[in-house]
């Protein structure tokens, strides 16, 4: 194996988009830890602004308040904060930790109608893109590369067929002891696919500039490596 010889003094941005259930989140979490970069989960950011809109009943799967929701936007703070036994940032939402709450297949129901709302999008674009000025960032999500940062050095895409996408969703739930249904994960990650991919403001696309990565048929560790070594690659690139 020839061995990599880093350049840490140059950082760069890393903009990591696609379809849901394709294990962006945990993929991001491990490049951001091996580099020592800030890691940020835009996905846990519109799903915390969905679970302040559930409990304002606000969003249900017939219903969406769009205007009262619109108008409390002010009132919404979101923040990460470290957690040092778990290895990775919990989201906070209003000073509350709701890791645990927004990965709910609830919340995955709603999360799409709530990241259509443009004044919901253009507030933690504006949030995320502050976080990630400095460079040597790890984000995830659906527009990061489009919308978030067009001029990332490096753009991930990743996909899988919805199948495999579901299985992998629908095992983690049970892991959790969330009482779910295949069929119903299955049709969840079919409409939030439809939802990303149509609707008019930042849809899920793929920017041109980024490398596509099907990992239907990857382990987790092989598309770590695999990715870890474009990151490199584009890194020592840099001039």
């Amino acid at each position: 194996m020839v061995k990599i010889v880093l350049n840490k003094m140059k950082k760069i941005t890393i903009a990591i988009d696609g379809f849901s259930s394709t294990g962006k989140s945990t993929l991001a979490k491990q490049i951001a830890n091996d580099l020592g970069y800030v890691y940020v989960d835009t996905g846990a950011m519109y799903r915390a602004v969905t679970f302040y809109a559930m409990q304002n009943n606000w969003v249900s799967e017939t219903h969406l308040d769009k205007e009262s929701l619109v108008e409390d936007l002010h009132n919404i703070n979101l923040r990460f904060q470290f957690n040092s036994e778990l290895g990775f940032a919990e989201m906070f939402l209003n000073d509350r930790n709701v890791e645990q709450e927004i990965r709910t297949l609830e919340v995955s129901q709603n999360v799409s109608k709530i990241a259509e709302i443009s004044e919901v999008r253009a507030k933690l674009v504006e949030q995320q893109q502050e976080m990630g000025k400095d460079k040597g960032v790890v984000m995830d999500g659906r527009d990061i590369g489009t919308v978030v940062f067009p001029d990332a050095e490096l753009k991930i895409f990743m996909t899988a067929s919805a199948k495999t996408r579901a299985e992998r969703r629908f095992q983690e739930l049970l892991e959790k002891g969330q009482r779910v249904t295949f069929e119903d994960v299955l049709e969840n990650v079919e409409q939030r696919d439809f939802i990303d991919t149509n609707r008019e403001d930042s849809p899920l696309v793929q920017a041109q500039d980024a490398i596509v990565i099907d990992n239907s048929s990857l382990s987790k560790e092989e598309q770590f490596n695999l990715v870890l070594q474009l990151v490199k690659d584009k890194i020592n690139s840099v001039s």
